[in-house]
């Protein structure tokens, strides 16, 4: 039960900061015109771009791994296709019942997870492609900051307290 109150809270924290940063600057509720959702969208595209073109640069993909680095980057925009609908309609329907709501991140949350599988994938004979030096830059690159400096969706969690510390408090 925990872990699912986890998995939901961080649903609600993705799906707030897209919304975030997929609306244009000044744009709020019903001011929004018919033409937020085409930048929302279109911004939401150049960013996926973004971090295809650093990746490739980041992980200095070679000619010979053009192909495989092809199919990953594939999976990505499609990934991001994919999430960027399921955001909009998400946005699209402002009057649902407490029930569909959580449907609806149900649905993001597997999409999100079906997506990532994808990725390791096409991910894995790219890697396996790789030189020494590709995988340690691959190796950093996966485990730091995102190139916009914005941290992970990940929140540090509390240490456990200790066993005799939770049954003294009882």
């Amino acid at each position: 039960m925990k872990k699912t109150l986890v998995i939901l809270a961080s649903a609600l924290t993705m799906s707030a900061a897209f919304a975030q940063t997929a609306a244009p600057a000044g744009a709020s509720g019903p001011a929004m015109t018919a033409a937020a959702p085409a930048a929302g969208k279109a911004n939401h595209e150049q960013r996926v771009e973004d971090r295809i073109k650093y990746l490739h640069t980041q992980l200095k993909i070679t000619s010979a791994q053009e192909t495989q680095w092809n199919a990953f980057a594939d999976v990505m925009r499609n990934n991001g296709e994919t999430m960027g609908k399921l955001f909009e309609q998400r946005r699209a329907n402002a009057n649902v019942s407490a029930l569909d709501d959580m449907k609806q991140y149900a649905e993001i949350t597997q999409a999100h997870a079906d997506g990532t599988k994808k990725l390791v994938d096409a991910f894995e004979p790219l890697y396996n492609s790789f030189s020494p030096e590709q995988k340690k830059l691959a190796d950093q690159t996966f485990r730091r900051q995102p190139p916009e400096g914005r941290p992970h969706r990940s929140h540090p969690r509390k240490p456990a307290a200790p066993a005799s510390d939770a049954a003294a408090k009882q």
